[in-house]
């Protein structure tokens, strides 16, 4: 069997593929596969070890039904569709709980950064400005006492906030669909209505799905709904918040701050305005990017893989209701 792979991975990795006596064929060009190119390639091969962010669309599954498993190297899979793949009875998998932490970690960078303005005094004194002292000038905020909102309180969310709390000894809202009680518990967490946290966070933290109902959920109307002392973090996904209305909320101070590892489009272009605004830090995509959340990754999406080779269930299934492979 051969397993097509639109990422270089290092020899190790694909250690568990090759004893199984699986041949793998590694994308090595640095750009994306075109839909046209990876369609080609997966008619060649048996399964997809799917790297990056490669729509896989219904037109897509629609092509290559003989695939027995794609595999994702991601939590994420707002860029495939499910339902399509169902359809055709081929098993998708992902990598969860293992990058709650580097995330979690990456959120609070983020928040540390963009409230001390670090990026914009690097720019400074790469630009030559560290010169002139000036008490009152540049200054960042404390985060001290202060109270942060988690809009999707799930693992990496909890992770977030259990920092925020035992570093800053920050006040805990979240808006969710259901209760977490471990928060609550632990952390002292409170559930709020989306207008409350809106208007009683310092910080307002995104960490749930893209989905229909949260696609720019973050736009002109919520970011007005903001203290103008707050900061806006977002390590979910570019698409939930609105890129232009998140630039001009923060030139118009309805916000004080903005903190993304995620962008809209990915990447971001160099000229995009948030690049320069002082109290904006922005992250090219490295919430998982750890050596140890990455390897930890590819052990999950090693093991879905060679699972759906057996035809048998994925350890982690986006679809479980495919429970083997095509025979």
């Amino acid at each position: 069997m051969k397993v097509f792979v639109t990422r270089r991975l290092p020899d190790t990795i694909l250690a568990p593929v090759h004893q199984a006596g699986i041949t793998t064929t590694l994308w090595t060009e640095r750009r994306d596969l075109t839909q046209a190119e990876l369609i080609e390639r997966c008619l060649q091969h048996d399964a997809l070890l799917s790297i990056g962010h490669n729509a896989l669309t219904a037109a897509f599954f629609e092509a290559v039904p003989h695939l027995k498993v794609v595999s994702l190297l991601s939590v994420g899979y707002d860029h495939v569709d499910v339902p399509a793949a169902t359809r055709a009875g081929i098993p998708v998998g992902n990598t969860p709980d293992v990058l709650s932490d580097a995330t979690a970690d990456t959120a609070f960078l983020l928040l540390m950064a963009t409230a001390r303005k670090a990026i914009y005094h690097h720019k400074r004194i790469a630009r030559s400005h560290w010169g002139f002292y000036d008490p009152f000038e540049d200054l960042g905020t404390d985060l001290h006492g202060k109270t942060l909102g988690i809009f999707g309180l799930g693992k990496i969310g909890f992770e977030m906030a259990r920092r925020c709390k035992a570093v800053y000894s920050m006040n805990i809202l979240y808006h969710n669909r259901s209760s977490n009680a471990r928060a609550e518990r632990e952390l002292g967490a409170r559930k709020v209505s989306f207008d409350e946290l809106l208007s009683l966070s310092d910080v307002v933290s995104v960490h749930t799905a893209l989905t229909p109902e949260t696609r720019g959920r973050f736009d002109k109307n919520v970011f007005d709904r903001m203290k103008s002392t707050a900061i806006f973090i977002n390590t979910a996904r570019g698409g939930i918040h609105n890129e232009n209305d998140l630039t001009e909320a923060l030139r118009n101070e309805s916000i004080w701050g903005a903190g993304l590892d995620v962008t809209n489009p990915e990447p971001m272009r160099a000229d995009n305005p948030l690049l320069d605004l002082p109290n904006v830090t922005v992250l090219p995509h490295i919430g998982s990017a750890t050596l140890e959340t990455r390897k930890a990754m590819a052990s999950r999406a090693i093991e879905n893989l060679l699972a759906g080779l057996r035809n048998e269930p994925l350890p982690h299934a986006v679809n479980p209701e495919v429970l083997t492979g095509r025979k």
